[in-house]
């Protein structure tokens, strides 16, 4: 058997670099989502309904990509990559977006921040079954450190109630919402060794906005766009700018260097931002339970997202 050509030391220090900013672009998708829990959620449904707010995200992300692919090349699409294209956006930037702002509505921020912390330990057993991504004793550690770190924050922190009219059907939303995102990150890893970042998201979201619009129409155009406050505006700026545009860039991104199970133990970033953030505004409050899950979560998300010694 062969043995592999031995890369130079420049190339692994590309590798490397590569690497790290994929990490990194991860860890800033998940920090706008931390933030984004308490932000969405103090402007539903007083001001927009959640499948109001989808078609908002969809056609303000759609508009910037298609925008800003004018100044990238114009790559054409493989024929048979349309279906594929379809289901992502399906999965992606519809059923997930969807169920995600339709729970938020009904349940809290902290739940939400909590439940989605499932995502990873269904993105490896999808992995494991649709592409049978190897599972490894150091990423089943790590998931299952990081799951009971994200749990500690439920059981264990003071939940404060408000504006949650149905709290567990928003949890089954949620959960739903977390498969959907799952199944996402596996259908588009192969797409994105195709295509670029810019070139995948300009067509998901396009097709995003066709499949969104029937669904929140009604509640689109119900909006008083003329009386909405500056710093509502300003928080539905950020959802579509901060929470569509750049999340799904930053993933996207990430995903040419990474493994989608990987990607998915940075959701469990997102308890800990939304705590952090809450603290910050003055909304919650840091206690020693806190302080350890926050450090097995981030203990988890590092153990996820190293990299096996074979594949280096």
């Amino acid at each position: 058997m062969a043995t592999p050509p031995k890369l130079s030391g420049k190339h692994k220090k590309h590798l490397m670099d590569s690497r790290s900013k994929a990490l990194l672009a991860a860890t800033a998708a998940s920090t706008i989502y931390g933030i984004n829990h308490s932000i969405a959620k103090g402007i539903m449904p007083y001001f927009i309904e959640p499948y109001g707010f989808i078609v908002l995200r969809v056609i303000g992300a759609c508009l910037l990509f298609w925008i800003i692919s004018l100044w990238f090349p114009n790559e054409k699409i493989d024929p048979k990559d349309w279906k594929k294209i379809f289901f992502c956006a399906l999965f992606g930037m519809s059923i997930n977006m969807l169920m995600f702002f339709k729970g938020l509505s009904l349940s809290t921020p902290i739940n939400s921040s909590v439940i989605i912390t499932l995502s990873p330990v269904l993105l490896l057993i999808l992995s494991a079954v649709l592409v049978r991504e190897r599972i490894t004793f150091l990423k089943a550690g790590g998931i299952f450190i990081g799951l009971a770190g994200g749990l500690a924050l439920v059981l264990f922190a003071e939940k404060e109630q408000y504006n949650a009219p149905n709290i567990p059907l928003g949890n089954v939303l949620f959960i739903i919402n977390a498969i959907a995102y799952s199944i996402y990150l596996i259908l588009v890893k192969p797409l994105t060794a195709k295509y670029s970042s810019i070139t995948l998201m300009k067509w998901l979201f396009l097709f995003a906005v066709f499949i969104n619009l029937p669904v929140g129409f009604n509640e689109f155009i119900k909006v008083e766009w003329s009386t909405l406050p500056l710093d509502v505006i300003l928080k539905m700026g950020f959802v579509v700018v901060g929470t569509t545009f750049l999340t799904y860039l930053f993933n996207i991104y990430a995903l040419r260097q990474l493994r989608a199970s990987t990607i998915g133990a940075f959701i469990y970033l997102q308890p800990v931002i939304a705590v952090m953030f809450a603290v910050v505004i003055g909304a919650d409050f840091l206690t020693p339970i806190r302080f350890l899950a926050a450090l097995m979560i981030f203990t988890g998300v590092y153990m996820s997202s190293r990299k096996p010694k074979d594949l280096a």
